[in-house]
């Protein structure tokens, strides 16, 4: 038997499953937890050109996709642009910035084997691909994360790098865009993809279980998300930093203006109180 060849790509942060279901036909109400599969016709009508039973696309509500037996990948610009069509922000150019590929294998004798390349069965299970597709879908959007964490990192050692040399004005508009980047990291993190969540089938079936934990433990899922955890915790503890000496030169400041406030009215009184003097 050959090869099940798995493409991943990490697109955009967020699909609406349900509107693409919508325009394909399809009568099922998507939750954030399930795939939305393509295949048949409706791939066929996405990608322009005819598909075998064994070829399908899976959409993610977190961003990602992945294609099944397309090695060629004369899907992806299509399937792109269609996409687009629903979610304006991806940017076509860098789609596919964020991408893994990965191979199901199958033996007649001998035991599964886990690689960095591919998975080896003895024979396939249903839901041996959705498991694999999953997996991937997640890592790929997971480095999407990662990368996006070293920009905020790139910015706050800028910052830090101001108040090293002195420059202590940070604006209320800079620790909020900074703040609001971190935040958005988190939340993608773990409302998008949901790392800790395990699809519905795997409390069903325990063949499902195992497998999958042994893909998410390969892919070391649950290792990188902590690794993200701790490192956003870092970053929060960092803009609080920020924001005292924010909060503590702005009311130094304040503090200042009143006073030369106090100081100017004295200088008033006095040149006032002499040129009556003077009078």
């Amino acid at each position: 038997m050959n090869d099940v060849i798995f493409k991943a790509f990490a697109v955009t942060n967020e699909i609406d499953l349900n509107k693409i279901a919508l325009d394909c036909g399809i009568p099922k109400k998507f939750t954030w937890e399930e795939p939305l599969i393509l295949k048949g016709e409706a791939l066929e009508m996405i990608v322009r050109r005819s598909v075998d039973e064994s070829q399908k696309a899976l959409v993610f509500s977190f961003g990602s996709v992945v294609f099944v037996n397309d090695a060629s990948r004369e899907w992806f610009l299509p399937f792109v642009r269609y996409l687009r069509t629903f979610e304006p922000n991806i940017d076509e150019t860098d789609a596919d910035r964020y991408t893994d590929d990965y191979r199901l294998r199958t033996i007649a004798e001998g035991t599964a084997e886990l690689t960095d390349e591919y998975v080896v069965v003895t024979e396939i299970e249903p839901f041996h691909e959705e498991m694999i597709a999953t997996v991937l879908a997640k890592s790929v959007a997971l480095e999407k994360i990662e990368e996006q964490l070293g920009k905020i990192h790139d910015k706050l050692e800028t910052m830090i790098d101001r108040l090293d040399k002195n420059n202590l004005r940070l604006g209320k508009k800079e620790l909020a865009r900074t703040t609001a980047a971190i935040m958005r990291h988190e939340y993608n993190t773990i409302s998008y993809i949901m790392i800790l969540d395990k699809p519905d089938i795997t409390w069903t079936s325990s063949s499902a279980g195992d497998f999958y934990d042994r893909m998410l433990e390969f892919f070391e899922m649950n290792d990188r998300y902590a690794i993200i955890k701790s490192k956003t915790e870092m970053l929060y503890r960092i803009m609080e930093g920020f924001s005292t000496i924010s909060h503590s030169t702005r009311g130094l400041f304040i503090e200042w203006i009143i006073v030369l406030l106090i100081l100017s009215e004295l200088a008033l009184a006095v040149v006032q109180l002499t040129g009556w003097g003077g009078g």
